[in-house]
């Protein structure tokens, strides 16, 4: 998995676009950025655009985004595809989390 970082300053908003599997073996990556950027960030968003796989290794480090995303900051996962989606509604997150559908 890959993972760019886009930061916009002015609003401090912070876009990361993940490329590739989301697994436990690259979770772990993740989890680390998140933890040592999210501080100084109002807006959190996950472009999953490329992402072709999550398992729950990824689920928990979603999650956690979400906690250290706690009002009134925002978090958001856009462009998720059909099959990554569907991990979503199978473990609820569509309703916590706000999550956009690739178009």
């Amino acid at each position: 998995m890959t993972i760019q970082k886009t930061f916009d300053a002015e609003i401090k908003q912070l876009t990361l676009t993940l490329k590739g599997r989301l697994d436990t073996t690259t979770a772990p990556e993740l989890e680390k950025e998140l933890k040592t950027t999210l501080e100084e960030v109002n807006v959190l968003v996950m472009d999953f655009a490329d992402l072709v796989y999550l398992s729950s290794a990824g689920i928990r480090v979603i999650i956690l985004a979400q906690k250290l995303m706690k009002a009134p900051k925002k978090m958001m996962i856009r462009n998720v595809n059909e099959i990554v989606y569907e991990v979503f509604e199978m473990t609820g997150l569509t309703e916590v989390i706000k999550i956009n559908t690739a178009q």
